[in-house]
């Protein structure tokens, strides 16, 4: 029987934290590449990691621990107030599952909500090239979600889309963005109400979110959707009030060594 070696992983050089003013970040990462790409993202994101195009990711900072992978156990969701009157706002949109190919519709749509949104961010000079990228070529299981209004029976120029991956637990919201004329509509809550719908919908458990990061007023947003299952030193557990989670540092080699455990399999 033919051995495969196991995925080799990295250190990133620190840089400036985007999230925490003044925090230095940094990450350990490995590329998914074409040996096994869907069993190494399971793996990993069952252990907090996350996709960025075909990098699979977690945060190994120095000296902090504010970055909590965060995912929504879908069965058990119960709608909000604000978010009952969303969805209800929201009856007149159609959603679409597509196959990953990026058009100039979602480029023009993610350029208005990049410089409405994110003018600042790593995003914001992205060429049409870049775009499609990120959309078209991921070696794992990947949709993109798109959502139209409806006019006069039909559905409308889009509003707002989502790069969702499929993983063995549940769907990861990889990357979303609207069109900020829309604002009014609330669409980033909707299309993460939508996709605990969507998993429901195809017997999955968790809408995996990315991290959630309490100092960060822009990643607050997702302790609206509690409770929450956050990834807190070494395993993930439920907390209605996500504010009460307190990790301990993890150092690199600990995350490394996790990681490495989890994927030991891949080398049978």
């Amino acid at each position: 029987m033919r051995h495969q070696s196991p995925p080799q992983f990295f250190l990133s050089m620190e840089s400036d934290c985007p999230y925490i003013k003044g925090n230095r970040e940094r990450k350990l990462f490995t590329t998914l590449t074409r040996n096994k790409p869907q069993r190494t993202q399971n793996d990993l994101s069952h252990i907090g990691f996350r996709r960025s195009q075909n990098i699979i990711y977690r945060p190994a900072c120095a000296n902090c621990s504010a970055c909590i992978s965060a995912r929504v156990p879908a069965d058990d969701y119960k709608l909000r107030t604000s978010q009952k009157r969303i969805k209800s706002k929201n009856k007149n949109i159609t959603r679409e599952v597509r196959q990953c190919h990026a058009t100039d519709e979602q480029y023009e749509v993610f350029q208005r909500y990049v410089s409405m949104r994110h003018e600042d961010g790593g995003m914001s000079d992205m060429s049409i090239e870049e775009f499609q990228a990120m959309m078209e070529e991921p070696l794992v299981s990947a949709r993109i979600v798109e959502y139209r209004l409806m006019e006069n029976g039909r559905p409308g120029p889009l509003i707002a889309a989502c790069l969702t991956d499929v993983v063995s637990d549940g769907i990861s919201m990889v990357y979303s963005f609207f069109d900020p004329d829309f604002d009014h509509l609330s669409l980033g809550t909707y299309m993460i109400l939508d996709h605990i719908d969507l998993c429901k919908k195809t017997h999955l458990d968790f809408v995996y979110l990315g991290y959630w990061i309490k100092d960060a007023p822009n990643m607050r947003y997702k302790a609206n959707f509690a409770p929450l299952d956050l990834f807190v030193n070494g395993k993930w557990s439920r907390f209605a009030e996500p504010s009460e989670a307190k990790p301990n540092h993890i150092e690199a080699q600990s995350i490394l060594l996790a990681a490495h455990r989890k994927l030991a399999d891949h080398s049978e």
